[in-house]
């Protein structure tokens, strides 16, 4: 095993330096190459698809799991949709960031450049295979790809039609590798740097998953914590709005990172907005956990603990607490958010952007649903994760935050006294 991880990382590295230097036009001839080859192997990708939800079924994991894990016929499309929208975007390499002139002479500028070799470890969510490699691949960098063992067939079958791509436009297929050993040892290997091979390391799963690799990992990481998300319906908030935006933000998929958890209700309006809001949400078959305060208005709403406003369910599940002004949902929101993603349903445009600026998570919303927490949504071509840290990275990780940057100093015989 440990013959084939070195062999891996050389190969990576060698693939990274080839990279650096590739044109945008060959990189997005194998990006568009990747699209198709991804479209003609449907076929093969869905029933690589179905061994892994049978597999997983046969162990009894959460419906969530299958969820994120289930490929169909219009997910599958849409990993091909995403890698022309990567091929699409201006390069990101080469980038003059900044510049300027000292009084000295000295021309200085900042221009950006790849990572190298990016490690990303997940879990259940096959498309990541295409999405990490296809934005590792326009910022100039080498993947070394880990699925999880629950949908290693999956990934392979997509990997392979990446590979396609790459051969297509004459790249390096190292630039994209995966590792298909599924011994956890593997990862440790990884959160080693396969002797300096890896740059930084990308884990996108769960809080264990997470954990352990800011624990073990001896390169830099790009963290991504649970995603336990707010939504604030102010006391001027528009009834439908907030409701249709609640719905939407813990029901359209529950199982990822940006759906909603803990909805804080102004009690101004829990009146009139809390029945209606517990309504729609049962309608729909989600659990309501509320804190004692709502329990008069359904009697299906279970008590809340402790424990339920630091629960990132990831299920038709949300927890329900009512606060007594704009300070108390702030304060709840700084105890319990993970600093993922927080939204706020308000009319009163003053109290809107005092909700922005107070906040510091990574993405802070506006009546909107706390779902749109996505890379493609915002325009970056999908995403390798929502980085929750604070250093080089924040919020969605797209093509540019896959760059690092380089000085470059030009002068005519310049020396320093």
């Amino acid at each position: 095993m440990t013959h084939n991880i070195d062999q891996i990382g050389i190969n990576a590295k060698e693939a990274a330096r080839v990279l650096a230097k590739t044109s945008d036009e060959q990189k997005n001839h194998a990006l568009q190459a990747m699209a198709k080859h991804i479209l003609a192997d449907k076929k093969i990708i869905l029933e690589s698809n179905k061994l892994d939800i049978e597999n997983s079924k046969s162990k009894n994991l959460s419906d969530s799991f299958i969820d994120r894990l289930e490929l169909n016929s219009e997910r599958v499309d849409s990993i091909s949709k995403t890698l022309m929208e990567v091929a699409s975007f201006n390069d990101p390499v080469g980038r003059v960031l900044d510049s300027w002139q000292r009084p000295n002479g000295l021309h200085i500028s900042r221009v950006s450049t790849p990572l190298g070799v990016i490690g990303i470890i997940y879990e259940s969510r096959p498309n990541v295979t295409a999405d990490a490699g296809a934005l590792s691949l326009k910022a100039g960098n080498a993947s070394i790809l880990r699925g999880g063992s629950d949908s290693i067939n999956s990934c392979i079958a997509i990997h392979d039609s990446l590979v396609k791509g790459l051969k297509e436009a004459d790249i390096n297929e190292n630039a994209i590798q995966i590792i298909k050993d599924t011994d956890r040892e593997i990862v440790k290997e990884m959160l080693h740097g396969i002797n300096n091979a890896i740059d930084v390391i990308v884990p996108r799963g769960g809080k264990n998953l997470v954990a352990m690799v800011e624990q073990e990992a001896r390169v830099p990481v790009f963290a991504h914590l649970e995603g336990i998300c707010h939504i604030y319906v102010d006391k001027a908030a528009e009834n439908d709005k907030a409701l249709n935006v609640c719905l939407n933000a813990k029901m359209r998929r529950p199982g990822i990172c940006g759906a909603v958890e803990t909805i804080l209700v102004h009690s101004d309006i829990a009146d009139s907005f809390i029945p209606s809001l517990v309504n729609a949400l049962s309608s729909q078959a989600c659990e309501v956990r509320g804190c004692i305060k709502t329990h008069k208005y359904n009697q299906n709403i279970i008590p809340a603990l402790e424990k339920d406003w630091s629960t990132e369910y990831l299920l038709p599940i949300v927890s329900i607490k009512i606060v007594d002004d704009y300070e108390d949902a702030i304060s709840h929101i700084e105890k319990y958010s993970s600093g993922h993603t927080e939204s706020i349903i308000s009319e009163d445009m003053n109290v809107a952007a005092k909700f922005q600026k107070d906040l510091d998570s990574a993405i802070v919303m506006h009546n909107t649903s706390t779902q749109f927490a996505d890379g493609g949504e915002f325009g970056l071509g999908g995403e390798i994760g929502i980085a929750t840290g604070k250093f080089h990275a924040r919020g969605p990780v797209g093509v540019n935050q896959l760059t690092s940057f380089k000085y470059l100093v030009n002068g005519n015989g310049h020396i320093r006294d």
